[in-house]
């Protein structure tokens, strides 16, 4: 059964939307990871002031890739909701009390230290979570008459650990190259410091996923289509050579912009080989694209909401980065 041209398109919306969430919020949780590392208050104020005006808008893709799962997939939306309530009821509250800590620890200083810890470990929470989803749904996610047919805790596995693990420290690095691009003076040379271990870190951390899906977690990555698809390792060659050059980039003649291009480029590079290992399923490697999908007349529906908000979505996003372009000024405070 192939899917319809609308059921594409619904399911090109969501695979772009959860890059640009990943990129995006990718970079200001790694910032947030980051941010329990040091204790230098000038530091976190630093962190704080890079991603000021976009952490929350940034969130905002994580909407756009609910909404279009429920509307656009409903089979898909119930069996992902299914298998993952414990890591998604993570990722909220991790989300929540990050915000809550993001925008408190400015105005309770006799709290400061829980509203630092909560903004540090609910960023740790998001990044795990989303990884570990990522190394379940690769090991596949039992379906029996379109319902889930495992348990709560099949995630719980050593290669969705090992991602898990992998996405923390990834988004560190991502936001490791953004605080470059962003800031001057300390907070720069900070960063420019653990680039290099973090991007080592998440080379091993990934080379162990590796082993461990063929060893103890036997069939996480053969069940996919990457051996079907040889072409399709040109995409993590690609991000295996970003991932050398970031390192590189930030150990020789110092171009702010360069690391972060190339963490981002690592991202998309590891995104496009989801892509190769998991077409056409939407739940692997059970539920695919055409048999997630809704009716084609509740699709067609919601194009043509989609055609207003998204446009307008993508609009506000590149405004902001616009109006926000270049350097944090120095000693800025966004809050006090």
């Amino acid at each position: 059964m192939e899917p319809t041209n609308l059921a594409i398109f619904w399911a090109g919306v969501i695979a772009f939307a959860i890059l640009m969430y990943v990129v995006l919020d990718g970079f200001d949780l790694g910032v947030g990871i980051l941010f329990g590392t040091t204790p230098a208050e000038e530091h976190r104020q630093a962190m704080l002031n890079t991603i000021a005006p976009f952490w929350d808008g940034n969130e905002t893709w994580l909407v756009v890739i609910g909404a279009s799962l429920f509307a656009a997939f409903p089979v898909a939306y119930a069996v992902f909701l299914g298998a993952f309530y414990i890591p998604v009821l993570l990722l909220l509250f991790g989300l929540i009390f990050r915000g809550i800590a993001f925008e408190f620890r400015g105005r309770a200083k006799q709290m400061l230290w829980v509203w630092d810890n909560g903004f540090f470990i609910g960023s740790i929470v998001v990044a795990f979570v989303q990884g570990a989803a990522v190394g379940a749904m690769l090991r596949g996610i039992p379906v029996v008459n379109g319902q889930f047919a495992g348990h709560a805790f099949d995630w719980v596995h050593p290669f969705p650990i090992l991602t898990g693990i992998g996405m923390v420290f990834g988004y560190a690095l991502l936001g490791a190259c953004w605080l470059v691009f962003k800031s001057e003076g300390a907070i720069r040379d900070w960063a420019y410091a653990r680039i290099p271990w973090l991007a080592a870190t998440v080379l091993v951390v990934l080379g162990l996923a590796f082993t461990v899906s063929v060893t103890v977690d036997a069939g996480a990555i053969a069940q996919s289509n990457l051996r079907a698809r040889s072409w399709g390792l040109i995409f993590p060659i690609f991000g295996l050579a970003t991932l050398l050059a970031t390192i590189i980039a930030a150990r020789g003649r110092r171009r702010d912009r360069l690391p972060f291009a190339l963490a981002i480029l690592f991202f998309v590079a590891s995104y496009l080989t989801l892509g190769v290992m998991l077409w056409p399923y939407m739940i692997p490697y059970s539920v695919t694209v055409a048999n997630a999908s809704a009716p084609d007349a509740s699709l067609g529906f919601l194009f043509y909401g989609g055609v207003i908000v998204l446009p307008v979505i993508a609009a506000y996003t590149l405004g902001v980065y616009w109006v926000f372009r270049g350097k944090t000024q120095r000693g800025a405070r966004r809050y006090t």
